[in-house]
């Protein structure tokens, strides 16, 4: 299968932004951590009810994650706002700004709950934190340079992760 060049002549934005070189770098993250900590380290391994409720847990955040993605990328005609350089804001996207970083965000974290052990947890705030900050100098960069007050007023009405209610001003 050939991938189509969605490029078009007057395109302001990438179609895959960003994304692709963030995601891979948590989730290399989160696979380095399981590794050290459930295999190399061996310590912080939960035992009793604990465990099942990190992997039922960490099964039901996969699931979400993977259908907040599965809408964002596949379902919401985000490719098409692109090429036509218009923000998207409705649909998933009325709940949050980034559905398809914050699919993959959630089903990271179930994964590495799915270990059930004690010192993953951080890793969720690491990798919030490493999304929070790569996300504000570069995509909300590009994307309030380009659409100004309109995305200003959008990100302040809209999470940039979680899909939560929409805000009104």
């Amino acid at each position: 299968m050939k991938l189509k060049n969605y490029m078009k002549e007057g395109q302001k934005l990438p179609l895959f932004g960003i994304g692709p070189y963030l995601i891979y770098g948590i989730g290399l993250l989160t696979a380095v951590c399981i590794v050290l900590f459930v295999y190399v380290f061996k310590n912080g391994n939960m035992d009793g009810p604990w465990k099942w409720i990190f992997r039922i847990g960490g099964g039901a955040l996969i699931v979400y994650g993977l259908f907040i993605w599965f809408v964002g990328a596949l379902k919401s005609d985000m490719d098409e706002s692109i090429i036509e350089n218009k923000l998207k804001t409705d649909g998933l996207y009325a709940w949050v700004r980034n559905p398809m970083y914050s699919g993959w965000w959630f089903a990271l974290t179930g994964i590495s709950f799915m270990w059930h052990n004690i010192f993953m947890i951080p890793v969720f705030f690491i990798n919030w934190g490493i999304m929070t900050i790569v996300l504000k100098n570069t995509e909300e960069k590009w994307l309030s340079d380009l659409y100004g007050e309109e995305y200003e007023v959008y990100k302040r009405r809209v999470n940039r992760f979680i899909p939560w209610k929409r805000r009104y001003l």
